[in-house]
């Protein structure tokens, strides 16, 4: 393995471990701000906090000058645009379905249910980008299924509110990563997370003034998950994915990434005292193992 991709396997694994740890965060964070608050304020922090990354990225490493049309000029910016404004909405969506699933589940089991997007995310480019799934990927989905069934279902057939939350929650991200995977390659992707954290911000700022009606002691009370959402989830999270991904397989960087969900567990029993039954805990086994499933075909196909 060449230095950059160590480098970059580092810094994606360091994202995942941002991630998971920040769902402790968020779970916390709901003792004192309610669900719309919370991610307005962090997704402003996040935006906040990536300005000056990009003004010191394009100071080290200054854009190449080359000659462009005003024309040109001015489809770019609107392409950046478009993409932040799309991303920003579907991560308010997300990220309001996982604030509020959060506080009716543990933070072991709305990671995993978080990382069904590796397993939604090939359903869904077949249903509308038309791409064919290897028979792996349905056996992957099939045994999501049956460890979901085993992390939420209880005995009387039930399924939890914060469970189905999140699991819807799991499909818009699996949207918003399809909505990157079109865009990133066409604009500048720190720049486009800005945007996409502000838009956010705004979205999820009206419902928060309109029905949360924030205090400023509630906001200083909850001050430390905030600060750490904001600023490492985001600001800092996003920006390690988008230098991680780059140059690297992407089966192997969502494989990396999904070890969120793990760490969410880990993060979960440690710093919160949440433990999961043996059933849980079988749940969370199958469907890690759905996700390492689903990637195998792509990654013996990228190794050929």
């Amino acid at each position: 393995m060449s230095k950059t991709k160590l480098r970059n396997s580092f810094l994606l694994l360091l994202t995942a471990a941002i991630w998971g740890t920040a769902f402790v965060a968020q779970s916390v964070g709901m003792d004192y701000v309610k669900p719309f608050t919370f991610n307005a304020v962090r997704s402003l922090i996040g935006g906040i906090v990536l300005i000056p990354c990009i003004l010191l990225l394009n100071r080290v490493n200054p854009p190449r000058v080359r000659e462009a049309t005003p024309e040109e000029r001015s489809r770019s910016r609107k392409t950046l645009l478009t993409g932040g404004i799309w991303c920003g909405i579907f991560l308010a969506a997300a990220s309001s379905f996982q604030q509020i699933g959060i506080q009716y589940t543990t933070v072991g089991r709305a990671g995993f249910i978080t990382a069904c997007y590796i397993v939604i995310v090939p359903i869904l480019g077949l249903i509308f980008l038309k791409k064919k799934c290897p028979a792996s990927i349905w056996a992957a989905v099939a045994l999501a299924l049956v460890g979901l069934y085993l992390l939420c279902i209880t005995d009387s057939f039930s399924i939890g509110k914060g469970d189905f939350l999140v699991m819807i929650c799991a499909v818009l991200f699996s949207v918003h990563i399809l909505v990157i995977d079109h865009f990133s390659p066409l604009v500048d992707g720190i720049k486009m997370s800005c945007i996409q954290f502000f838009v956010c911000g705004i979205i999820c700022g009206v419902p928060a003034l309109l029905f949360e009606h924030p205090s400023l002691s509630s906001l200083l009370a909850a001050w430390g998950p905030i600060l750490y959402a904001g600023v490492f989830s985001c600001g800092i999270g996003y920006t390690l994915q988008v230098v991680g991904q780059k140059d690297m397989n992407p089966t192997v960087a969502s494989l990396i990434l999904s070890l969120e969900s793990c760490i969410s567990v880990l993060a979960g029993w440690i710093l919160l005292g949440q433990k999961l039954s043996l059933r849980e805990l079988a749940g969370c086994v199958l469907m890690f193992a759905a996700i390492l499933l689903a990637q195998l075909p792509a990654g013996k196909k990228a190794a050929s």
